[in-house]
Order: structure tokens, then sequence, then C-alpha cells
């Protein structure tokens, strides 16, 4: 039996991996323990570590960053701090494989710990652009992993134009697509009776996080969403963001903003209240990931602002702005004289959770399959 190891350090990732989380743990072939860390483990961010505690995953141990990252140094400390609790949880643990999702800094020290304990790294998410520092993050774990499991196809030919071994990379989509319509499970009356919304009035779901070069300028762009969607009359549903460097210029704003009849602030939504509202909401703005790849799904229009998603490849129910100013009105505008698009997602079909786990219990682990090397 192969021991799977998957490191966790925020409530998104936990959320778009449970399913196939789930997979992993069901398969006879695997045994699977999760190493929490980052936000999962602050009060202030909804301590989600007990999300994953009730849905009885094994947890291989708790790695404390007592600081949330206000500033890009400490996003720096934290990341030393995750490489030596890795150290230890594998160290323990010893998997055969760990687990990797995507593009922040617990991720890329994840991939630092395992690389010297020689455990083979499997990397989801891999070979995609972005903007901001997510772009050489993404990448270099890349180049530290030994397998790929790529969202679309147009990121695996990307890996292996970086050098990554052909057969060591995998298109299998999207997990987060994985149970998502299932998960959708609240009606739109319900949700909005919850937090006392007319739902004769559009409704918006905010959720903007912090950018690293750009944090002096996040309270500035959060101020101009929000006067943009009650210019246009929306009702503001905001979840509070990460704990990057910026994020409580982002969350400050958001605070103001409380008293305002029309807006409701979030802390954390389980998934499937998360994944409720999206797809019942009228708009969906900010700069989340969830934005660009599984709001497709849904059809639900989404006003993607700034530079943190940018190059992403695009569903057709995303429009950017590059900048949020006096413009943003006549695009919400827009937007919401659209209407929502027939679903459709480029990121996948909804069966990725099955085929990571078959590819998990069947990738070679021999000591020369360890060994990384440029293809070229």
């Amino acid at each position: 039996m192969r021991k799977v190891l998957y490191l966790s350090g925020t409530r998104a990732d936990f959320g778009l991996m449970r399913r196939t989380l789930q997979a992993i743990a069901a398969d006879e072939r695997l045994a699977l323990e999760i190493a929490v860390t980052g936000m999962h483990l602050l009060p202030a961010y909804g301590l989600t570590v007990n999300e994953i505690a009730d849905d009885g995953f094994a947890i291989a141990g708790r790695i404390e960053t007592p600081d949330s990252a206000g500033s890009a140094r400490q996003m720096a400390v934290n990341i030393a701090r995750v490489i030596e609790g890795m150290g230890k949880v594998i160290a323990d643990s010893r998997p055969d494989l760990l687990v990797l999702l995507g593009d922040r800094g617990e991720m890329l020290a994840g991939a630092i710990a395992a690389t010297h304990e020689n455990v083979a790294i499997v990397h989801i998410h891999g070979g995609e652009r972005s903007g901001t520092v997510d772009e050489p993050v993404r990448h270099a774990i890349s180049k530290l992993a030994h397998f790929h499991f790529t969202s679309t196809q147009d990121a695996r030919q990307r890996l292996i134009r970086m050098g990554e071994r052909e057969d060591r990379v995998f298109a299998v989509g999207a997990p987060g697509l994985d149970g998502l319509e299932a998960d959708a499970v609240r009606p739109r009356a319900e949700l909005l009776a919850s937090l006392r919304l007319d739902p004769a009035r559009p409704v918006a779901l905010f959720v903007h996080h912090p950018v690293v070069q750009d944090a002096g300028s996040m309270a500035r762009e959060t101020e101009s969403i929000l006067a943009g969607l009650f210019a246009c009359g929306c009702q503001i549903v905001a979840l509070k963001p990460n704990s990057d460097a910026g994020g409580e210029h982002v969350h400050d704003v958001l605070q103001s903003a409380s008293s305002h009849p029309d807006f409701r602030l979030v802390t954390h939504f389980p998934r499937k209240d998360f994944v409720s509202w999206m797809s019942i909401v009228d708009l969906m703005i900010g700069n989340s990931s969830a934005g660009i790849i599984e709001a497709g799904s849904f059809g639900t229009p989404v006003i993607n602002v700034g530079s943190r998603q940018n190059l992403r490849e695009r569903n057709p129910n995303v429009t950017d702005v590059v900048q949020a100013d006096e413009s943003l009105t006549s695009v919400i505008g827009g937007v919401l004289a659209r209407g929502r698009l027939e679903p459709q997602n480029l990121y996948g079909d909804g069966a990725t959770a099955p085929r990571i786990a078959a590819l998990l219990a069947s990738v070679p682990l021999e000591p020369r399959d360890l060994r990384k090397f440029n293809a070229y």
C-alpha cells in the first residue's frame, strides 16, 4: 500500500481537493494523511482545520505559522517555517508521495522539504499562467515535482516545453470541478433569506485577495469595486481575503463597509455553501481562481479585476477588467444586463478524482524515477 501525504494551507485548496482526497482515502491501494498549516490553524480565518478533522481525514501534523503573513517579509518567514515543519512531518510519516496543489508559498515549502527527503512529489494545476508572485512560485514547484496532473491540455504542453518528461505529465482536469453541481444544494431563496437579502434585487459575490506586488493599492482597488457594485444597485456578499501581504488593506475596507444595508461580510463559507452561492448569484467579482475555473460550470457571470489571474485560460463567462476605476460601473451594468450564460467549462468534466487516485496508485516509484532532469 502506498502512503500519500497531502499538504493543505487554506480553506480554498482543501475545498478544491476534498472529493479527490475522499477518492484517495477510499482506494485500498492507498493510505492518505494530511499535513495542515497556514490559515487552517488561525481562528481569524475560521479555524478550518476542524473541517478536515470532521471529514475523518487523518492529520499527520499541524505546522503552526502564527503570524498571518501580513507583510511580504512575513510570507517568506512562514515559508521557512513550513519547510522546517514539513521536514519533521515527512520524517515521521514517511510517505511515498507528497501531493501539492497550485502556487502558494506553503506548497513551495512542501516541495523543497520533500526534495531533500527524497520523497516523490505530485503537482496539481502546474503549467498554468497567472499574474503576480503565483506565476514563478507555480513553475518552481513544477521544476521540483516528479509527476504533474494538469487541468488542461494547454497546461500539459507548457510543462513539456519547460523540460518536464512527457510520460510524467497527465492532463486530468481540475479537481475543483468534481461534485460541483451536487454540492450546490442550497436554493437561492434559502441563501438570500439566511443573510436577509432582497430576492428582487441583484446579488454579487465578492472574493478579492491581495496581490503581493500591489499590496499598497489593494485598499483603493477594493473601494472602487464596492463603489461600482453599490452604484449598480447590487447587494454584496463578501468573503474575507486570504492572509497574504496586503490582505489587511482589503479586510479593513470590507470591515468599514459592514454598516451598509446592502453589504454582508462573511469570514468563511463551508465548501457546499460557497458553491451554492456561486451557483445562484447574479455576478461574481474580484480575483479568485474560483471565478476563472469553477464558475463556468454554472454559467455565472464573472468580472475578474486586476492581474492576479492574468493569462489563465478563460471560460466565456469571464470579463476582464485591468484596473478598478470609474469605468467599472458600466462594466458591471453591462454584465448584469446580459445575465447568465450557458454552463461550459474548459477545465474538465468533473471526473478528475478517480483519475488522480488511479495514477497515484500506479506511477513508477523506483529510485531512478525520482531523479529529476530536463527532457531536452
